[in-house]
């Protein structure tokens, strides 16, 4: 594999530090934690609040700074000039997608799925997933490219249901939005984020037989400053402790690996 430009500044930085040996002794050296930056996909900000807080009494030496949006929009942030240490998205596409930044090593963290989000006591009395064909109703979903959007349609064909779609839009907590607001009268979105809005929308359960598995892994980013940490974080996401938390805000616990 050829040399990456990051993997070649770390060599230079390297063969600078030995040239000048004294340099790194007579500043005293790094010192403080090592903080790594998670790229995560909005519907893990609750649970990644509280997960912060539990790796940092474990692990003292590091500290983790979450940055939180649409799991495309975080993807795209490995191209750029300061990728990030962790990608956390919502299906096994996105990453994929993202595979040249990634490290090799990838671990499902947490599965999810799916249920429709309405207003407050269901104004307009949506029992199910064939009322979202009912003429004249508002339906917002993820658009074609974004996770929620895959996996909506996913659910729909198991359905055999075709829904007019008043809009598309880049996230599940951008659907939840929208029917918070009241400008969208039903959206599909993941449990877990149905369960944030508290009682600014109410839920209409899909049948097991017709809902999906989502999945949401987690990778290193390949080459970056803190690979070794970022690595054992990931590792730490599957351990009973991270796991625990993952139930308390709704995610279903993976099947160990075989």
């Amino acid at each position: 594999m050829p040399d990456s430009p990051r993997r070649r500044l770390r060599a230079s930085a390297l063969l600078v530090a030995l040239a000048l040996p004294g340099l790194g002794a007579g500043c005293g050296g790094s010192s403080g934690p090592t903080t790594l930056t998670v790229l995560a996909t909005s519907s893990l900000k609750e649970v990644f609040g509280e997960m912060g807080t539990a790796y940092g009494q474990t692990h003292p030496g590091v500290r983790l700074r979450f940055e939180f949006g649409a799991t495309p929009e975080m993807a795209d942030r490995l191209s750029g000039h300061d990728p990030g240490d962790v990608l956390v998205t919502a299906d096994r596409a996105s990453m994929d997608e993202a595979d040249e930044y990634l490290a090799e090593r990838r671990r499902t963290v947490a599965h999810n799925s799916l249920t429709i989000a309405v207003g407050p006591g269901n104004p307009h009395r949506i029992r199910g997933l064939h009322d979202l064909t009912r003429p004249g109703l508002r339906v917002v979903v993820g658009g074609g490219t974004v996770p929620v959007g895959r996996y909506t349609r996913q659910v729909l064909a198991n359905a055999g249901l075709t829904v007019h779609r008043s809009s598309e839009v880049i996230s599940a907590r951008a659907v939840l939005d929208l029917v918070r607001a009241g400008e969208a009268d039903a959206g599909i979105v993941y449990i877990t984020d149905l369960r944030s809005a508290g009682v600014a929308a109410s839920s209409v359960p899909i049948p097991a037989n017709l809902n999906v598995t989502a999945a949401f892994p987690a990778a290193a980013v390949r080459d970056g400053d803190h690979e070794e940490a970022a690595d054992a974080f990931v590792s730490w996401l599957s351990t009973p402790a991270a796991q625990k938390l993952f139930n308390k805000y709704g995610f279903v616990t993976p099947p160990a690996p075989h």
